[in-house]
């Protein structure tokens, strides 16, 4: 489930807010015998194979990062904390905190090109002297929150880093990430990422065990004032992960154009049952205070059990992201009770 904006129903058609390689993609530098990055900060050059197979080669590694804000706070994550510059997309909310999508990155410290749909400041980016432009790819080729209007502008100002995030399971462009981020110099050994992915370890091991003894059926949705979408647990990355570690999801008989969900007007919205309600929890999105009205709502089993939980429906593909999903989703199947 994902945004419609003025975006086409391909992997979002929802609501205003704010082809994978694999683990074999390359990640090489001149001089480190297909090591992860350059020397140093200032010498020898420095390259890295994005998800579209495309090479990006640079004189040294990149100091000035411009990135959308889940794939900057997956990179904080992993231990890239100086070298982002500029962020993109829902960053803060209207009183100045950080958008759920900002994870723990320090949104003070980088400076925001546009914190909606369709906005990049151009200008503002050519000032940063950017070295790189690094973003998420849910449909192949498509660069996630580049205007269309104005990406050729912004393609021809700095190299651009593309990770696949669509129809690959969440693992992949965790370690993706975690490729590029030891690409751009992080310590894939320094103890928040071990401490974190051993922490996600456990979790998922938790989950797997958990959905054997606790037979729950998932319902992964989202809420806007004119449709209620119902999410394809094949396509979106979290979602088939889950799916992988057992989980019990609604499969949507007739997705929307790009298979990520089916909407369904607030008249249809009890066409599947569910135990359990996985709603996405950004910022644009309906949350259950704003759904009372909403008769079909509140008919729904696991609305009138209380059987909610959120969901972080654009994870921020780390192991520090991804852990507390895990968690949250394990204890509210742990907690649920059968409905249907």
């Amino acid at each position: 489930m994902r945004q419609a904006r003025a975006l086409p129903l391909s992997r979002r058609g929802l609501l205003t807010a704010g082809g994978a390689l694999g683990l074999g993609a390359l990640v090489t530098a001149c001089g480190d015998n297909g090591g992860s990055g350059s020397g140093g900060d200032g010498g020898g050059s420095w390259s890295f194979t994005d998800d579209r197979k495309k090479k990006i080669s640079l004189d040294g590694r990149p100091q000035h990062i411009v990135a959308y804000i889940a794939a900057a706070a997956a990179l904080y994550d992993f231990g890239i904390e100086k070298q982002i510059t500029g962020v993109f997309g829902p960053t803060t909310l209207k009183n100045g905190k950080p958008d759920v999508q900002a994870g723990d990155f320090p949104v003070d410290r980088a400076t925001s090109l546009g914190n909606t749909w369709g906005q990049f400041n151009v200008e503002k980016y050519a000032s940063l002297s950017p070295d790189l432009l690094i973003t998420n790819m849910y449909d192949p080729g498509a660069l996630f929150y580049i205007p269309d209007d104005s990406k050729k502008k912004i393609l021809q100002l700095a190299p651009s880093a593309a990770i696949n995030t669509g129809r690959v399971s969440m693992l992949e462009p965790i370690k993706r990430y975690a490729a590029l981020a030891e690409a751009l110099g992080a310590d894939p050994k320094a103890k928040k990422v071990t401490d974190a992915k051993a922490r996600f370890e456990k979790a998922t091991e938790t989950l797997r065990k958990t959905v054997k003894s606790h037979k729950i059926k998932v319902m992964a949705c989202s809420a806007s004032a004119d449709l209620f979408y119902v999410s394809n647990p094949k396509i979106s990355a979290d979602l088939i992960y889950f799916n992988e570690l057992g989980v019990d999801f609604v499969v949507p008989e007739k997705p929307d154009k790009g298979g990520y969900f089916e909407s369904l007007s607030w008249e249809n919205a009890d066409k599947y049952d569910a135990d359990v309600l996985f709603l996405d929890n950004r910022t644009a999105t309906l949350q259950p205070g704003a759904l009372t009205s909403k008769p079909t709502w509140s008919k729904l089993a696991a609305v009138k059990a209380g059987q909610i939980t959120p969901w972080s429906s654009e994870p921020r593909f780390s192991y520090a992201g991804a852990a507390p999903l895990v968690e949250s989703l394990t204890k509210a199947i742990q907690d649920a009770k059968k409905l249907s």
